[in-house]
């Protein structure tokens, strides 16, 4: 019997047609691997929002907005509280101090955020007790809620959200994303959270893993409130570029299992998904702000009395920002006031 031939073009398309199925294969696999992941990842962050939110009692929304604003509509503020409650500290989460207060407003429609570090010893009045205090005692007075209440009385500007972090949260945050690139002003030799001298850093431009950044974010030795204010609003900055890098979506996973753990925020699931719009656009603008005051000491204790033009200045551009000096233009003139808000924004004093 004569055997059958195949041609070479025969060949060919069929050894085509193999490498076709293949590669077909492998997209479909690789397709279904992504959105397996993305299924977890989403249950996952999920989990770590409901195991984060804290709704404070009483207080479904500030005293001082008519109804509850969305973050994609709205331009918000967030207040970032810095507690210690390590144990070996002996410090509890509703009664330690706030080792640090960081107010930020976020404008969706210049995508731009306006930061400001509160000095922990500003001497500042607490609606809670009646009297003028430590801001940093606030939250031993009362926790988040008094904190809250007393940022909103000293800039009286409405606070839409808070975030509450403990020093585990800060440090797994840092070594998920890689670690961040900081400037270091000078060497340093400080604790790290286990209490022991262990962070030795050199001045300049360094690559800090998350207890080089926290012993940064914290050491005050060898200058004052106001530069370790600066030097956490740039840290919290470079967290938030790097978040925003497309090289950080792999660490997503440890991220959000470090904030689950150790993160307390008023913030819905939806809420949170929501201010992914901020990042979307790429890493937002961030305007950094300072107040100005000086040392007081005439009472035997240590007090940063607060420069009140200062505080008035630094008033006006969160109002400005938040778009609440334009809501209150339009009440009584009737105006939307949309392209004068843009204005103000942009002409606003920053530092």
């Amino acid at each position: 019997m004569k055997k059958r031939s195949v041609s070479p073009t025969k060949k060919r398309s069929s050894k085509a047609s193999l490498i076709i199925k293949v590669t077909l294969l492998l997209v479909a696999s690789l397709v279904i691997c992504v959105t397996a992941y993305a299924v977890y990842l989403t249950k996952q962050v999920e989990h770590a929002a409901d195991s984060a939110y804290e709704e404070l009692e009483g207080r479904e929304v500030s005293t001082q907005r008519v109804e509850k604003v969305e973050p994609v509509q709205d331009n918000v503020s967030i207040l970032f509280v810095g507690v210690d409650d390590s144990d070996n500290r002996g410090q509890g989460s509703d009664h330690s101090r706030s080792d640090a207060l960081v107010l930020a407003t976020l404008n969706n429609k210049t995508h731009t955020i306006k930061m400001l570090s509160i000095p922990r010893d500003s001497y500042v009045y607490i609606p809670k007790v009646g009297y003028k205090d430590k801001i940093t005692h606030a939250h031993a007075m009362g926790g988040t809620l008094t904190t809250i209440e007393t940022v909103e009385e000293l800039f009286d500007i409405p606070i839409d959200y808070y975030v509450r972090m403990n020093f585990n949260a800060f440090i797994d945050v840092v070594d998920a994303l890689g670690g961040i690139e900081a400037e270091v002003p000078y060497a340093l030799h400080e604790l790290d959270e286990f209490d022991k001298f262990t962070i030795n850093l050199q001045p300049g431009l360094q690559h800090l893993n998350g207890s080089e950044a926290l012993a940064l974010a914290r050491t005050r030795k060898q200058d004052n409130d106001i530069e370790r204010g600066k030097r956490q609003q740039e840290i919290l900055s470079a967290i938030i570029k790097k978040v925003a890098s497309v090289k950080s979506v792999t660490k997503y996973d440890d991220v959000i299992k470090a904030l689950g753990d150790n993160m307390k925020t008023d913030m819905t699931f939806t809420e949170m998904k929501s201010f992914l719009s901020y990042l979307s656009k790429g890493a937002p603008r961030i305007d950094s702000l300072t107040l100005d005051g000086t040392d007081d000491t005439s009472t035997g204790i240590y007090y940063y009395q607060l420069n009140q033009d200062s505080v008035e200045e630094t008033k006006e551009i969160f109002k400005n920002h938040l778009g609440l000096n334009e809501q209150s233009s339009s009440l009584t003139s009737g105006n939307t006031g949309t392209d004068s808000a843009a204005s103000s924004d942009d002409n606003s004093v920053t530092e």
